[in-house]
């Protein structure tokens, strides 16, 4: 389990480098005679929304959209390596299961 922990660890380190993240898309709306105009569609309470992003703006948004994806993606490779563990952890202490069979409980009542 030492690798997972150090793993996981790893993980979280690459977790909390990640300084700046917006969740969302940036998009093309359309084509100007400067170059394009940019909005980033998200969904903030279950509901889309749409900001409009300056072009001067536009690489900066991209990263930080890309840093949320990889936010996502770690997270979830994180929770999953926790839960292997756990699931190992606990199958490997299973000889006999807690509860005792009806057989024995039967025995147990008082007459």
């Amino acid at each position: 389990m030492k690798n997972t922990t150090q793993s996981a660890a790893g993980i979280l380190g690459q977790i909390a480098a990640i300084e700046r993240m917006e969740p969302g898309k940036l998009c093309v709306i359309r084509q100007g005679p400067q170059g394009p105009f940019f909005n980033l569609q998200s969904r903030e309470d279950g509901k889309p929304v749409c900001r409009y992003v300056p072009r001067e703006q536009a690489d900066v948004v991209r990263q930080n959209t890309e840093n949320y994806q990889q936010f996502e993606l770690l997270v979830d490779e994180y929770a999953q390596m926790i839960i292997t563990q756990t699931r190992q952890e606990r199958l490997a202490g299973k000889k006999k299961g807690p509860w005792p069979s009806s057989a024995s409980r039967k025995r147990n009542l008082p007459a």
